[in-house]
């Protein structure tokens, strides 16, 4: 599990254009690095939209904002072209990724088990060190939860 305080594990995946976004590209920069089960869910969809509809906020907090799931990048280019997503969605298919960020775990729906993406934020400083982790993300009011964050 992810630590408040240490570095945040290193990644270089490919983006919805298939271009390689390395997160150490990013210092210098506070990065919001939201995990999301499946693009065109609605869930999903929602937590996307608040982002894009939010993004001048976070970056006047010196955010950027990076999504990351573990579909392909042609659906991540169909997802982001549908919704005029204004930052990058990122590529997992390995999921290692997601196995380093602790975020793909076990989950239970109408009686069944199965492995998956727990709805995850995690906000990391300027020196690439964690700040704030918000496990098991209600999408409802979370971008004001990250923003207060940003600012504390």
């Amino acid at each position: 599990m992810l630590e408040i305080g240490k570095k945040a594990p290193a990644f270089t995946l490919p983006d919805d254009s298939g271009k390689k976004v390395s997160l150490s590209s990013f210092k210098g920069k506070k990065v919001v690095l939201y995990f999301y089960p499946k693009d065109n869910t609605p869930g999903c969809t929602q937590e996307a939209c608040d982002f894009r509809d939010n993004l001048a906020r976070l970056r006047a907090e010196g955010a950027v904002v990076l999504g990351v799931s573990a579909d392909s990048v042609e659906r991540h280019r169909k997802f982001k072209q549908k919704y005029d997503l204004p930052f990058p969605l990122l590529s997992d298919e390995s999921r290692q990724v997601l196995e380093k960020y602790g975020v793909w775990k076990e989950k239970k729906l109408y009686g069944k088990t199965f492995m998956g993406i727990e709805r995850t934020t995690v906000i990391i400083d300027e020196k690439g060190k964690v700040t704030h982790v918000f496990p098991k993300v209600k999408v409802k009011g979370h971008v004001e939860q990250v923003l207060d964050a940003l600012k504390a």
